[in-house]
């Protein structure tokens, strides 16, 4: 099947034909490059057993890469505009394919359901500024998410991806860690976007793993992160006395989980935080 993907000149006349100027408040950044997509595709391990939820999709660049490879994609587009072209873009480039499209007029920080079969692969080139909310979001919301490739901001990248320890290990690395296994899967010039960002980009690769087994539901334990991380200089003795109730409680709760109450939370992996929140709720109903 040959590819018809976009080129630099192709993005443009598009970007043109509607008119459109790239904001930064939506993150409009453009693939331009050909090879920048087929290595996406590639490294996200789409195969056609695949539904693919696309966010962000603009013109349809890693679109094009991605209906060859999946049976079906889901592209979730909060432009109106570039929601309509879209369908035709794909008739007009891939027409054998185009009915493996879907295109969704929506804000992915609020979408709770897709039509059609349920979703099994996230692939997609995130605005920067709701990189991580978008991620967590869609996690949460669509469990049979089994595996995904996203590229966002490098720093992002860094983060999502921290172990316990790093200087970068913080709220967004612990949460990811609840859904999946993660992993960098390379750096992304920004060359290959238009207009090309200020900032450098990363590629996220992750596979969706069971979370810890607890006694208490997701968010008791996100409860607890947030408020380990929210003064991450203190010790979570200190940082988690207003979630216990009192410093003293909290050290209590903190020893009874097998945590160090002097620690603080880029120490800690996401089973300790749920340990943490677990006797944090056993010690409540004691009281």
């Amino acid at each position: 099947m040959a590819e018809r993907l976009l080129g630099p000149a192709d993005v443009r006349t598009l970007a043109s034909g509607l008119g459109l100027r790239p904001t930064k408040t939506l993150g409009q950044n453009f693939v331009i490059d050909a090879n920048t997509v087929r290595r996406i595709v590639r490294d996200a391990g789409v195969g056609q057993d695949d539904v693919v939820l696309e966010v962000g999709p603009g013109l349809g660049s890693l679109t094009l890469g991605l209906l060859p490879a999946a049976s079906r994609v889901v592209a979730v587009e909060v432009d109106a505009a570039l929601a309509q072209r879209l369908p035709a873009t794909a008739a007009e480039r891939a027409p054998e394919l185009a009915d493996r499209l879907e295109v969704v007029r929506g804000d992915a920080l609020r979408i709770t359901e897709l039509p059609g079969p349920p979703p099994t692969a996230l692939v997609a080139n995130l605005p920067y500024n709701i990189a991580v909310p978008v991620v967590l979001h869609l996690l949460a919301t669509f469990p049979s998410l089994r595996h995904g490739l996203v590229m966002v901001q490098a720093e992002v990248a860094d983060r999502l991806t921290a172990s316990p320890g790093g200087k970068v290990y913080g709220v967004p690395s612990v949460k990811m860690a609840w859904y999946a296994d993660t992993r960098r899967a390379g750096n992304v010039g920004r060359a290959v976007f238009w207009p090309a960002p200020n900032v450098d980009s990363g590629l996220v690769a992750f596979t969706r793993r069971e979370p810890p087994a607890a006694t208490v539901s997701r968010k008791d334990v996100f409860a607890v992160i947030d408020a380990a991380f929210a003064q991450r200089r203190k010790t979570l003795r200190a940082a988690l006395a207003g979630w216990a109730g009192s410093a003293p409680a909290a050290e209590e709760t903190l020893r009874a989980a097998g945590v160090d109450p002097g620690a603080r939370g880029e120490a800690l992996d996401v089973s300790a935080f749920t340990r943490i929140a677990e006797q944090g709720q056993a010690s409540r109903a004691i009281r």
